[in-house]
């Protein structure tokens, strides 16, 4: 891995010094905090789209929805007419680009005004609320307004209390971040299961509603570990208590930003999995089984989440072990090959539909895809936080980590965008356009790689 130049962590440290398989203890509860938020959230998740698209904007049943003509024709104002899918896959998107971006404000909330355990503790309980509301088609727009805005206050504040429990020269954060992204999808695999399989086979509501159960699971971990976790600033600090920015600090965030514009493009094609794929897969995926029984939809997307905690050991023996030849990737090289495995995945399903064609293509395509997949997210998501992570000014830092978001805000959105293209190109082409994409990532990434070394104080990147 690079080492970046160091900074000193705004928070204080935590108070007990106890280990946890050589981590701090506070790492396993924000860890398993963070798999519990995220099985509330990918649960829903798994769901969204098959719901709007299936139940919820048919007609009979958006007529209940609360406000939602006025969305409709917000929405329809930018983006012009669309169908009842493009409109599904346009709100999942916009969803999911301000869920990815709320963390920005929420982040300095936590760092200057509230502290980011409180920042956590009410964004949890607001996500709790927002899930409970999804049992409601009345409150669908108050439900995702409530889980936009507790996303906002926990992500942000919640990773970058991962960070505040080493130093900046700890080698360790690396492994931590790896293992904090690991936890997503712990939660992420089960959620499909559990609140996919309910949401699937007997109610949307049902799956909605264990969503919100798992999300008050968290809380409880997350304040059973309060003594273990990095300690927010004394009650009525002031300003110049604080760490300040410091000269050059103005130019790594705006570098910083740099990288996650470049990050949006792995997340567009990322996205994908949870938008327009769901509806590929149910449409032109053979997922009959013996019989008589149909692999479930939202299972694909616990498959997603499986590969990576299947490869997560391996990939991290890859680097131990190219490290000790010293031939390990830098954290540029790892994010633009990341890029590169993603557009292969791309590819494989643009070419499994193409030797379908009018026919239903072979599950194992998917399946394939989502093992490439995992070897692509372990390369960018967590090595991207932990860039940022030790890149960001202590005085920002929080925020910056929040900023990470903002590469999943403007892929989210941007893959709304693209899903208009679904139905007019056919699945086919609409792959290829995503190959396209990524591979748009890796080449950026490489163009760029010396600004990002010099500004952000990079080891010479291989």
């Amino acid at each position: 891995m690079n080492t970046i130049a160091e900074a000193s962590s705004p928070v204080a440290a935590p108070a007990a010094s106890a280990e946890f398989f050589g981590h701090p203890r506070g790492l396993a509860y924000i860890a398993f905090t963070e798999a519990w938020e995220r099985f509330s959230f990918y649960g829903m998740q798994a769901l969204l789209v098959l719901y709007m698209s299936g139940y919820l904007l048919q007609p009979g049943v958006i007529e209940q929805v609360a406000g939602f003509a006025g969305l409709r024709g917000a929405i329809e104002a930018v983006f012009g007419t669309l169908s009842t899918q493009a409109l599904a896959a346009q709100i999942f998107g916009l969803y999911i680009g301000l869920v990815y971006f709320m963390p920005i404000f929420g982040g300095l909330l936590g760092d200057h005004i509230m502290g980011r355990r409180r920042a956590v503790l009410l964004g949890a309980a607001a996500m709790a609320v927002g899930h409970f509301l999804m049992a409601f088609e009345a409150a669908f727009l108050p439900a995702l307004a409530a889980l936009i805005v507790g996303s906002g206050l926990l992500k942000g504040n919640l990773a970058a209390q991962v960070g505040a429990l080493y130093a900046k020269d700890d080698r360790r954060r690396d492994s931590a971040y790896t293992a904090y992204c690991t936890a997503i999808n712990v939660g992420a695999f089960i959620a499909p299961l559990v609140c996919g399989t309910l949401g699937e086979f007997y109610g949307w509501h049902y799956g909605f509603g264990a969503a919100g159960i798992g999300m008050l699971v968290g809380i409880v971990i997350y304040l059973s570990g309060a003594k273990y976790l990095p300690a927010d600033g004394p009650r009525g600090e002031k300003v110049h208590d604080r760490p300040r920015m410091q000269a050059g600090d103005l130019r790594k965030v705006i570098v910083i930003l740099v990288l996650l514009a470049i990050t949006a493009l792995f997340w567009t094609v990322q996205t994908q999995v949870w938008n327009t794929y769901p509806v590929w897969l149910r449409d032109h995926v053979d997922r009959s089984l013996p019989f008589g029984w149909t692999l479930p939809v939202t299972w694909f997307q616990a498959l997603d989440s499986l590969t990576v905690l299947l490869f997560a050991p391996l990939v991290m023996l890859v680097w131990r072990r190219q490290a000790e030849r010293a031939a390990e990737p830098s954290d540029l090289g790892k994010i633009a090959l990341g890029c590169g495995f993603f557009a292969v995945a791309c590819f494989l399903l643009s070419a499994g539909q193409w030797l379908a064609g009018a026919g239903r293509v072979p599950v194992w395509w998917p399946v394939v895809f989502h093992f490439i997949c995992a070897a692509s997210y372990l390369y960018v998501a967590p090595i991207a936080l932990a860039l940022v992570s030790r890149a960001a000014p202590p005085a920002v830092n929080a925020m910056m980590v929040g900023s990470y978001y903002l590469g999943l805000f403007v892929g989210g959105i941007a893959s709304g965008w693209l899903a208009r293209f679904y139905e007019p190109l056919g699945p086919t082409m609409f792959w290829m356009l995503h190959v396209l994409v990524a591979v748009a990532g890796s080449l950026s990434i490489l163009l760029l790689r010396p600004m990002f070394v010099r500004v952000l104080e990079l080891e010479v990147a291989r």
